[in-house]
């Protein structure tokens, strides 16, 4: 397959894309990570995805440590073409490095952040660090 697509993506000046990744059965929203071109050629030959991590500076295979890894079933690119969408099936049920399904497990109630949604398993577990 040529890389020809990518040209139509809208890079920022880092080189990166917004990318996030939603359940493909149930439509929740897991995560937002950014991609550069050689992890969304990566994710789009491979079928599973792979992000560019700005702390660690390097691509980033979703699951290279936690096991969690999103079998990818659709890429999509929003109108302005500067945001990816990933249709996703998140492997072992964890999108979050805190043992949750998602990252956005925090819901603005009456001005405070509130935790709503529980840890799914001991990240210490996820990543042996316990």
């Amino acid at each position: 397959m040529s890389d020809d697509w990518l040209e139509t993506v809208k890079w920022d000046a880092d080189g990166l894309v917004p990318a996030i990744a939603q359940d493909s059965a149930d439509g929740r929203v897991l995560m937002v990570a950014w991609m550069n071109r050689e992890a969304l050629r990566r994710t789009a030959e491979g079928g599973y995805a792979v992000y560019w991590s700005r702390s660690r500076g390097r691509l980033w295979p979703k699951g290279e440590e936690s096991g969690n890894r999103q079998s990818v079933k659709e890429i999509r690119l929003d109108c302005d073409n500067d945001v990816i969408i990933l249709q996703i099936e998140q492997i072992g049920g964890i999108a979050c490095h805190t043992g949750r399904r998602s990252c956005f497990f925090q819901r603005l109630e009456n001005g405070e952040w509130k935790t709503v949604e529980p840890v799914l398993k001991n990240p210490a577990e996820i990543y042996g660090k316990g």
